[in-house]
Formats: structure tokens, C-alpha cells, sequence
């Protein structure tokens, strides 16, 4: 194995087919950038066979089966060698189906992987609402892999659950994100959330030195990385049994694109959308109305899940 070069060295590796998740990457490293004593490789993960946006509706709903079983896609070899060394890597992916996105899969079930052994990793999410199975399965493949988190940064839409229910599809499925009918709101991240990203890289600049002295000790507490909402919980734990369900059956019937499958997923589809206006409200209500029994028991729950890094926000205020 190389002998590491003074200074530190980060890999990142991400894929975004929006730009969103890149513009947020952007500005994660950009304190980090012409700093002398640390060196950045950046690798975009390159499915072999690309996953087109705006998506076709049928093909968005066609990679449901394979995203939440991690099926991974072959991806092209990133630029680096997986055995040269690196002191952090930071994994940044978007959710799909309460998962990980397939290319971020393929990554992570590649030859290229082997780069993550004994390596401390910071994920980086870009999502609508909901993540913790996604991260959940991260951590498994991670530690599967022989790494670690050490942190994690979630950037969520901040707009009303109600309103990213037609705003989100409208913009995987047309491309157009922005505000209209003087309801709904500009879909994704905010611009100014992507912009605040960059305290985790100040944050980060600072921190680095240690790294080696502190491991598995998280870097970026106290800078509101990671929010649970515990109205959320119970559905995703009720969405993600309804795919895997869904999804074995899918798979049973066919690879992507089989002429039988996607004559079920058009089924899968009233489901899905049913799923979403009953079975969501439904649990956000039963949330609100058993608040004050099990309140505490959510928020404990919450604030385990928003580990390592946290959402308090003590420092924000230094590194903004």
C-alpha cells in the first residue's frame, strides 16, 4: 500500500442526477479547497448504464425492487486506486425508496470499495424527508466493508410534508423545481441550506489535525447535522415493510423492464399513491394523538437516530 503523504488526505465519492447533491458537496468542501496540508480526490460514481432525468414514470417506479434489496448496478471504476491511502472519506448520496440510490449501491458493493477498509466515513445526505433506513443500511454496508461513520450531514426539504407530496414527483418526473400556483413551493433543498454547508467543512478544516488522536469520535456535533422529526418514524418503519413486501414479488416476476413486471407496477402504482394519502396521515395523526404518552419515548428514539452527529446547535453560530 502507499505510504501516506503528509498532510491529510479526503476521497469523496457522490452522484447526484439533479445537481443538488453536487451543489451541496461544492460547498461542504469548499473551506477545504487550497488548504496546503489536505488534498481532495473527488470521484462521481458513473452507472454503465445511466439512469436518465427527468425520469419516465414507469422507469422511476422499475428501480424500486432492486433499490431497496441494494442490488447493486456495475458502475464504471472511479478515478483512484482502491488501495491508496486516505485519513476520511466522505460517502454523499441521495435516498431512493428509503435506501440508498442504486449508483451509491453499486459503489459500495464494487471492487472500488475496498478503499473504505478501517476508514472513518462522513455521509452526506440530500433527500426529501425521510432517511434513517437509508442511513441505516449505510451503516450495515459500511461495517460490512470494515469502515465507520463518524458523522453524518442530512439536508432535507424544509418545505410542508403536505406540498413535497406533488412538488418532489413533479420535479423527478418534468425536471421543473420551481414555485407555482402561489401554493406550492420550490421543490428540494433550499439554496440557502446548501449554502450553510459549508460549516461542516470549517468545522471540518479545524478538526482534521485530530482525526488520527480521537477515532470514532464525531467532528461535527453541535452543528445541527442531523434532525429527526419522530412523526416520521413509525411511517417509514410502515413504508419500508410495504416495499419489501412489493418488492420481493417485483423482483420474482421479472428483471427491470419485463413486460410482466410493468404490468404489475402500474398496480404497484395505485397502491403506492393510496399508501401515501391514507396510511401517512393516518400515522402522523395517531403520532399527534399519542403524543403525550409516548413523547418522551419518540424523542429519545429521535435523538438516538440523529447520532453521531447530533442536531444541537450550539456551535452553528462559529462556523457560519
Amino acid at each position: 500500500m502507499p505510504t501516506p503523504q503528509a498532510g491529510k488526505r479526503l476521497l469523496i465519492v457522490h452522484y447526484s442526477q439533479t445537481n443538488q447533491l453536487t451543489r451541496a458537496v461544492d460547498a461542504l468542501l469548499a473551506p477545504l479547497r487550497n488548504q496546503q496540508d489536505i488534498e481532495l480526490v473527488e470521484a462521481r460514481i458513473t452507472p454503465r448504464t445511466p439512469y436518465r432525468f427527468p425520469w419516465r414514470f414507469l422507469d422511476f417506479l422499475d428501480v424500486f425492487p432492486e433499490s431497496v434489496y441494494m442490488d447493486p448496478p456495475e458502475i464504471a471504476p472511479p478515478n483512484f486506486d482502491p488501495d491508496e491511502h486516505f485519513d476520511l472519506i466522505i460517502l454523499a448520496y441521495q435516498v431512493w425508496f428509503l435506501s440508498p440510490s442504486l449508483p451509491m449501491t453499486g459503489f459500495l458493493h464494487s471492487e472500488s470499495a475496498r478503499v473504505l477498509r478501517g476508514k472513518p466515513v462522513i455521509t452526506l445526505i440530500a433527500c426529501r424527508n425521510m432517511w434513517l433506513t437509508a442511513q441505516a443500511k449505510m451503516v450495515a454496508t459500511l461495517a460490512k466493508r470494515g469502515a465507520y461513520v463518524l458523522d453524518n450531514i442530512v439536508l432535507v426539504d424544509s418545505a410542508p410534508a403536505w406540498s413535497t407530496f406533488i412538488t418532489t414527483p413533479r420535479w423527478l418526473l418534468t425536471g421543473r423545481k420551481e414555485a407555482f400556483w402561489k401554493i406550492f413551493p420550490s421543490a428540494g433543498v433550499s439554496a440557502q441550506d446548501i449554502a450553510d454547508t459549508a460549516r461542516f467543512g470549517r468545522a471540518l478544516r479545524n478538526a482534521l489535525p485530530s482525526l488520527p488522536a480521537q477515532p470514532k469520535q464525531a467532528l461535527l456535533q453541535g452543528l445541527a447535522a442531523a434532525r429527526v422529526d419522530p412523526r416520521y418514524i413509525a411511517s417509514e418503519r410502515i413504508g419500508h415493510r410495504s416495499f419489501l413486501l412489493w418488492g420481493r414479488l417485483l423482483r420474482a416476476l421479472g428483471p427491470p423492464h419485463s413486460t410482466v413486471r410493468r404490468f404489475v407496477l402500474v398496480l404497484y402504482a395505485f397502491f403506492l399513491a393510496l399508501m401515501i394519502m391514507t396510511v401517512v396521515p393516518i400515522t402522523l395523526f395517531f403520532a399527534i394523538l399519542l403524543r403525550p404518552f409516548v413523547g418522551e419515548r419518540l424523542k429519545t428514539a429521535a435523538r438516538h437516530l440523529e447520532g453521531p452527529s447530533g442536531s444541537n446547535a450550539d456551535r452553528c453560530t462559529e462556523y457560519l
